[in-house]
């Protein structure tokens, strides 16, 4: 990189962060959606800018997503996701295969679409963004166990739909059995997640040697985007990873050998990494998408969005609700109220992570631009419908407080 790129790269960077921080002081004013007002800010620079800015999936998926990813997980309240866990898991692995499903299923009956194509389209939109969904929910004063179950949902099925949008991607290329397809998904869970485990293990050992906060905060830097690193190259789930070790840290690392002044550092340091790189993501997904091109896929484009919302209708209400209801009967406990149900299929946003997806299609794919713009038209559909209406949905449904325990909790 030259000299003049250098400059200009510092110079995007400090304009990025200065457009952050107006952009956060202006919408704190005006009671306004910041990510999606940042959305609407990279679309305008998109069309205006008379040099256009390289939107590449590494740049999301390498530097934005883990930073983000680790920063949410520190946060888990693990007793909460524990007793969530099973909620949690069912919309994170087989909610996704289903979000999948229907939305192939409806690409291929209204317009014809290959039915492999429109896996790997529902691959890519079926999980709610860990970026859109924290950013958006974080505070909005919803229980603890209802926030637990929205985050954790968000940060697991992120790892599984990019592990199916792997598979997806060889499966279309032939050679690829079912069998085949099901062990790459088991296998990349677990070795993910004892990467993660393992890596977050070693940086709170190495925390608790030393008492020097500025040490123990580059630790867990090393941790956030290290085993991200490690489980990609052994080509498994970065974000898997990513996420165990933010958790060994947020809640053993917490308890052994930190003191109170490296957790409110740590505490202080990522909350402030995750307003920047949420910034950056929501910039970014805007400067990525061409509202011409979405024009001319249009059509599609809506019936996607009716494939992802009745496909998410029918894994919360049928799927989540359904099992909640059977298991409260059982165990003579309270189901999950039906307002919870309401906000996590209102949560179903998706962000940056789509973006960066469809992005990363191969050159040689069929129909790849149309692939692009029906994943980016959804994306801007759940941020500009959803994402605007998040909040008055968590104030009339999401606020009730059920029985301590409901099933599935």
């Amino acid at each position: 990189m030259g000299s003049q790129a250098t400059l200009d790269a510092i110079r995007l960077f400090v304009a990025l962060v200065a457009v952050a921080a107006i952009v956060a002081i202006v919408v704190r004013r005006l009671a306004i959606s910041y990510t999606v007002t940042l959305v609407l800010l990279g679309l305008v620079a998109a069309d205006l800018s008379p040099a256009q800015l390289e939107v590449t999936p590494q740049l999301v998926l390498l530097v934005l997503l883990p930073g983000l990813v680790f920063e949410a997980s520190l946060g888990l309240d693990l007793d909460e996701l524990r007793r969530s866990f099973g909620g949690v898991a069912l919309l994170a692995v087989p909610g996704v295969l289903v979000t999948a499903g229907f939305v192939a299923v409806v690409l291929r009956a209204a317009t014809g679409l290959d039915l492999g194509l429109g896996l790997i389209v529902g691959s890519m939109v079926a999980a709610t963004d860990p970026v859109a969904v924290i950013a958006t929910f974080r505070q909005l004063g919803t229980p603890s166990k209802l926030r637990t179950a929205v985050e954790g949902e968000s940060l697991l099925n992120d790892g599984t739909a990019l592990v199916i949008f792997a598979i997806s991607l060889r499966a279309l290329g032939g050679g690829v059995t079912l069998a085949d397809e099901v062990t790459a998904f088991a296998i990349a869970i677990v070795v993910s997640t004892a990467i993660g485990v393992a890596g977050g293990f070693v940086a709170t050992r190495l925390m608790a040697l030393v008492d020097d906060h500025p040490i123990e905060l580059s630790l867990s830097l090393v941790a956030a985007y290290g085993t991200y690193l490690l489980a990609d190259a052994f080509h498994q789930s970065g974000v898997i990873a990513t996420l165990a070790a933010g958790i060994v840290i947020g809640s053993y690392g917490r308890r052994v050998g930190m003191s109170e002044r490296t957790r409110e550092a740590l505490d202080t340091v990522w909350e402030f990494m995750a307003f920047l790189l949420t910034a950056f993501a929501f910039l970014l997904v805007g400067l990525a998408i061409s509202a011409h091109d979405l024009l001319a896929a249009l059509p599609s484009i809506a019936w996607g969005v009716v494939g992802i919302v009745v496909g998410r209708a029918v894994v919360v209400y049928l799927l989540l609700g359904g099992t909640s209801r059977l298991i409260a009967r059982a165990r003579h406990r309270a189901a999950l109220p039906v307002g919870w149900l309401h906000v996590l299929f209102w949560a179903g946003l998706r962000g940056a992570v789509a973006v960066a997806m469809a992005l990363s299609l191969p050159q040689d794919l069929p129909e790849r631009a149309l692939l692009q713009n029906i994943t980016f038209g959804i994306v801007l559909f759940t941020l500009f419908v959803q994402g605007t209406t998040a909040e008055l949905v968590v104030a009339r449904a999401g606020r009730d407080v059920p029985d301590p325990r409901p099933a599935l909790s």
